[in-house]
C-alpha cells in the first residue's frame, strides 16, 4: 500500500501524535519504574507475535473521511484508506474487526503499515486455490475485453479465453460484458498472478447431459422445440437440447427467403420438424415450413388460367421479374410478358422490388410448382386492330427508334414498331447504309406497305411516297433513242453512266466499240462524256442497258431488237452446245468406270 492511502490529513495526524504524547506523561504520573517496565516487557512480547506478510485481525479505533485507523494490538495503529473497503467503508462502525494484511511492523513515521486490499487477495486466492483442487465452480462477471478473450472479476482478475466462453464462437463479445456467468478454473500460477477460467467445459458437461435424453427421444417426422443458436447464409442452427440440428434456408418458407436473418434471430425459440436424423454421424436436419401445409396443393382451386391476380415484385432477374401472389406462391413475369413495346432492355425499367402490380396467369403447373404470368395483358393487344389502324397504303409518322444494316424500325405507336427496309428508302440513288436516309430518332413520314397481324410485323417505305419515276423513265429512254452521259463507274466487264441524276445504265464492255478491250477503264476513264444508243430498258428491274456501237452503227429500234434476238439465240445455242459436251463428257467418264468394275 502506498503512503498516500494510508496517510491522514495533517491535522489529524497532529492530533494523534498529541494524544500518544500525552497519554506517554499520563503514564509518567501514574506507573512507578517497575509498573512502567512491566508493561514495556509486555508490549515488546505482543511485538514478537505479528510477522510482516501475515493477515492479521484489527479493530477499527477511529474513522476520518478518506482512512479508518486499526488497532492490531500493536505498539502504533496502522491508517487505512477508505477506499480498499467495500461500499468505502460505508457500513463499518468504531470497534468493528476486520481482516488485515501487515505490509510493515513500522514505517518512517513510526506506524504499522495496513492492508485490506491485500488481504482480501491474499484470502481470495485461498479461496480460489481450493476450488481449483476440488473442481468447484466460480461464479464471475465479465468486465472488459482482453487480448484473446475476456477480463472476468471473481474476487480477483482472471482470463477467460475466446475458445472457451461458448460452445462456439462468439464474434461480437461486447454484448456479454457486464453478464455473470459459472465458470471452471482450469490453470493457476500465483508467481504470474495468473487465473484461467472456462465457461465452455460447463456447457460441456451440460450438453452431454442433455444429448443423451435427446437422443433417446428423437424420431423422423417429429416436432420439437428448439433455440436458434447460430445464422448463416444457408441456414440455422437449432438447438435441440445438447445436440444442434440445420434448418436449410429452403426449408424455412413455403415463400422465398432471402437471407435467415430475414425471419429468425439468435436465442429464438421455434418449432421445427426432424425431416431426417443420422444417427452414426449424429447429423440432423430441420424443416419449419413442413409444419404448415404447403400452399400449392390446393392452388388449382384458387387460381386458373386466364385470371387476373395482384401480388408483390420480390425479385428482378435479367430475363423477369417473380411476383409473390400469396406467401409460399411465386409466379415469373417473363420480360416479353411485361409490355407490348419489344424494346425493354431491362425488367427494372418497368418494375421495381416492392412494387404491387396487376398481372394476368397465362400457365399454370402444380407439379412443378410453377406460374406464368403475364402483365401486358392487362391492357388491350394494340396488333388486334392493326389492320383497321393501318391499313395498306396509309400514310403515317413515328420516330425512328433503331437503325440497323438492312434497315430501320419505327416506333408508330406504344408497342408497334414497322420497318423501313434499305430498298424502300429511295427509287433511284443507292443507299449503302440506311443511316444516310434516316437518323436515330428523327420522327420520319412513311407510307404502310404490308401489315402481318399474326406475326406481328409491319413494312414501311418511304420512297412510296413519291410516284416511282421508272414509270416516266419507261417512255422517256426508249430503244433506239440516243443519250448523252459520263461515265461514273468502270468495271471488267462495262462501264456504268449517269443519264441524269439518280440514274444510271450499264454499256456492256462488247458494246463500247467493235475492237477487243482488255481494260475498260483505260479506254473510257471515268468522267468521260459519251454518246450511247438505248438498246433495252427494264423497268421492273430498273435496268437500262446501251450501246456507244449502236450509235456508231447509227442503228434503227429493229435493227436494235433483231441484233438483240440474234444474240441471245446464239448464246442459247452456245449454251445447249456446252450442254450437250457436258453430257458427252460425262457418259464417257461413266463408260470408264463400268469397265473398270468389271475388270475388277
Amino acid at each position: 500500500m502506498t503512503k498516500s492511502k494510508r496517510t491522514l490529513t495533517d491535522e489529524n495526524k497532529k492530533g494523534a501524535v498529541a494524544t500518544a504524547v500525552q497519554e506517554e506523561n499520563d503514564l509518567d504520573d501514574e506507573y512507578s519504574p517497575e509498573k512502567r517496565a512491566e508493561l514495556q516487557s509486555f508490549y515488546e512480547g505482543s511485538m514478537k507475535n505479528y510477522k510482516e506478510g501475515e493477515i492479521v485481525t484489527g479493530v477499527i479505533v477511529s474513522m476520518t473521511e478518506d482512512s479508518f485507523l486499526v488497532d492490531i494490538g500493536f505498539k502504533s495503529e496502522g491508517f487505512i484508506n477508505r477506499n480498499e473497503f467495500p461500499d468505502k467503508g460505508a457500513e463499518i462502525k468504531i470497534g468493528d474487526e476486520v481482516q488485515v494484511f501487515l505490509d510493515k511492523t513500522e514505517d518512517n513515521d513510526g506506524q504499522v503499515v495496513l492492508s485490506k486490499e491485500k488481504a482480501n487477495r491474499i484470502k481470495m486466492w485461498k479461496k480460489v486455490e481450493d476450488i481449483f483442487d476440488t473442481d468447484e465452480i466460480v461464479e464471475g462477471t465479465v468486465v472488459s475485453k482482453a487480448k484473446g478473450g475476456l477480463t472476468v472479476d471473481i474476487g480477483l482478475k482472471a482470463f477467460l479465453p475466446g475458445s472457451q466462453i461458448d460452445l462456439r464462437p462468439i464474434r461480437d463479445m461486447d454484448r456479454i460484458i457486464g453478464q455473470k456467468f459459472q465458470m471452471k478454473v482450469i490453470k493457476m500460477d500465483k508467481k504470474r498472478n495468473n487465473i484461467v477460467l472456462s465457461r465452455r467445459i460447463i456447457l460441456e458437461e451440460q450438453r452431454n447431459i442433455e444429448k443423451k435424453d435427446t437422443l433417446a427421444a428423437i424420431e423422423e417426422g417429429k416436432t420439437v422445440d428448439g433455440i436458434v443458436k447460430n445464422i448463416t447464409d444457408y441456414g440455422v442452427f437449432v438447438d435441440l437440447g445438447g445436440i444442434d440440428g440445420l434448418l436449410h434456408i429452403t426449408d424455412m418458407s413455403w415463400g422465398r427467403v432471402n437471407h435467415p436473418s430475414e425471419l429468425f434471430s439468435l436465442g429464438d425459440k421455434i418449432k421445427v420438424l426432424i425431416l431426417k436424423y443420422d444417427k452414426e454421424k449424429e447429423r440432423v436436419s430441420l424443416g419449419h415450413k413442413q409444419i404448415s401445409e404447403d400452399p400449392w396443393i390446393n392452388i388449382s382451386e384458387k387460381y386458373s388460367v386466364d385470371s387476373k391476380i395482384r401480388g408483390k415484385v420480390v425479385c428482378i432477374t435479367d430475363y423477369g421479374a417473380f411476383v409473390e401472389v400469396e406467401q409460399g406462391i411465386e409466379g415469373l413475369v417473363h420480360i416479353s410478358e411485361m409490355s407490348w413495346s419489344r424494346h425493354i432492355r431491362h425488367p427494372s425499367k418497368l418494375v421495381a422490388i416492392g412494387d404491387s402490380v396487376e398481372a394476368v396467369i397465362l400457365s399454370l403447373d402444380k407439379d412443378k410448382k410453377r406460374i406464368s404470368l403475364g402483365m401486358k395483358q392487362i391492357e388491350p393487344n394494340p396488333w388486334d386492330n392493326i389492320e383497321e389502324k393501318y391499313p395498306d397504303g396509309a400514310v403515317v409518322e413515328g420516330r425512328v427508334r433503331n437503325v440497323t444494316d438492312f434497315g430501320a424500325f419505327v416506333e408508330l405507336e406504344e408497342g408497334i414498331d414497322g420497318l423501313i427496309h434499305i430498298s424502300d428508302m429511295h427509287w433511284t440513288k443507292k443507299i449503302n447504309h440506311p443511316s444516310e436516309a434516316v437518323k436515330k430518332r428523327e420522327t420520319v413520314k412513311t407510307v404502310v406497305l404490308k401489315v402481318d397481324r399474326d406475326t406481328q410485323r409491319l413494312s414501311l417505305g418511304i420512297k412510296q411516297l413519291t410516284p416511282d419515276p421508272w414509270e416516266k423513265l419507261a417512255k422517256k429512254y426508249t430503244i433506239g433513242t440516243d443519250v448523252k452521259c459520263k461515265v461514273c463507274k468502270a468495271t471488267n466487264y462495262g462501264a456504268f453512266v449517269e443519264l441524269e441524276e439518280g440514274i444510271e445504265g450499264l454499256i456492256h464492255i462488247s458494246q463500247l466499240t467493235t475492237k477487243k478491250i482488255t481494260n475498260v477503264e483505260s479506254f473510257i476513264p471515268v468522267g468521260k462524256e459519251v454518246t450511247a444508243r438505248v438498246i433495252k430498258i427494264d423497268a421492273a428491274d430498273r435496268k437500262i442497258a446501251l450501246s456507244v456501237n449502236a450509235f456508231e452503227q447509227n442503228l434503227d429500234a429493229s435493227q436494235i431488237e433483231e441484233s438483240q434476238e440474234l444474240k441471245e439465240i446464239k448464246t442459247s445455242s452456245e449454251e445447249s452446245k456446252e450442254v450437250s459436251s457436258n453430257a458427252e463428257d460425262k457418259s464417257i467418264e461413266e463408260e470408264k468406270k463400268t469397265n473398270k468394275n468389271e475388270e475388277k
